[in-house]
């Protein structure tokens, strides 16, 4: 029987910490961010080939309209948009795409991933899914990023006892940890970054969230079987679906199940989650200078600067970024990438330009 794969995109996110690039409206993973297309389209075409279904995605119903224009663009239309009426974390989203796939093809496994990571080696990262393919018939497979360094702003995953070729039990999950803890990891070399992507059978995931989180499965069953569909949309129902505990995948099962699994990969992995981490990514001038739009340097080192309107112009300035975009300008140090997100908040509560 061919190995088959559903892709399930993960596009709930809503990428404070790159305000004011990324809005509500159109968060972080509809922007092209060191990529030649928008992330979420570059999450759908790598996940393609002949092993891999249609994708579907899992979004809010704001969002549905752009991730069809995105994904129909690149030639990825999906076979289904699914879309949750408020947001209740990854287990459900969990639920909800086993639901889905065993409805679309029970034979196949989902393929659940974020759509706002940005991935270097497609390639190696479709071989290291389908190396792990037949394990994750039996298991929950998740998929460690080997460390590059010393990490505190990643969960990380410690490998158990060989199942196979590259890939192991799960020996624990553990939460980001403090840069001392991060060296103790990379030192032992049995760590691996948690990337939060997972390859299941809808079967073996669906038992799990029973034993371990009944009150998520039975709500997104319910939801799922009362939502209301139109051509390619799946709208989950909105009471029954508000009953779902809001619990990621992790916590919910993953750090209680016995059938964790995880297959450690080098794939160019990056989530990015903030603006320092677009600035590490990016091409850089011969100052170390990041930028993309209309812009004018003077005596600018280890610089980002995105200008979407009118130029920008910096003098002066070192390791700082400069965002202008039509929802707003932000100016900080580079080192303060991770409070953007106060910036965001504040940000609701302006009060509407005339």
């Amino acid at each position: 029987m061919t190995l088959k794969i559903l892709p399930v995109i993960m596009s709930g996110g809503s990428g404070t910490r790159l305000w004011p690039m990324s809005t509500p409206e159109k968060p972080k993973q509809f922007h092209a961010l060191g990529t030649e297309n928008t992330m979420i389209q570059e999450t759908a075409l790598r996940l393609s080939g002949d092993n891999f279904l249609k994708p579907m995605v899992i979004c809010g119903k704001s969002h549905r309209p752009v991730a069809l224009d995105q994904l129909t663009e690149a030639g990825r239309s999906p076979q289904a948009i699914i879309v949750e009426p408020m947001a209740r974390n990854t287990a459900a989203v969990a639920a909800v795409a086993a639901l889905a796939a065993l409805e679309t093809d029970p034979d196949a496994l989902v393929l659940m991933a974020p759509a706002d990571h940005v991935i270097t080696r497609p390639l190696a990262f479709r071989q290291v899914v389908l190396a792990s393919a037949e394990v994750a018939k039996e298991r929950i497979v998740t998929f460690g990023i080997r460390p590059l360094g010393p990490e505190t702003g990643y969960g990380y995953i410690q490998r158990g006892d060989a199942l196979g070729d590259n890939i192991f039990a799960v020996r624990r999950f553990l939460e980001k940890p403090n840069l001392e803890t991060a060296r103790t990891y990379l030192e032992d070399g049995s760590y691996d970054w948690n990337a939060g992507i997972f390859l299941f059978s809808p079967q073996v995931m669906i038992e799990e969230l029973r034993t371990y989180a009944p009150e998520v499965l039975s709500a997104s069953e319910a939801a799922f079987a009362k939502a209301h569909r139109h051509a390619e949309t799946i709208e989950l129902e909105s009471e029954a679906f508000s009953l779902c505990p809001s619990i990621s995948i992790d916590y919910a099962v993953m750090e209680n199940t016995e059938k964790a699994a995880v297959a450690p990969c080098h794939i160019g992995w990056a989530d990015v989650g903030g603006f320092s981490e677009l600035w590490r990514l990016g091409a850089k001038d011969e100052n170390g200078n990041h930028s993309t739009g209309p812009k004018i340097l003077i005596d600018a080192e280890n610089c980002l600067i995105r200008a979407e309107g009118p130029p920008v112009a910096i003098i002066g300035l070192r390791d700082t970024m400069v965002i202008s975009t039509p929802a707003g300008v932000l100016v900080a140090p580079l080192s303060l990438a991770q409070e953007v997100k106060k910036a965001a908040e504040a940000a609701k509560n302006l009060p509407p330009q005339a």
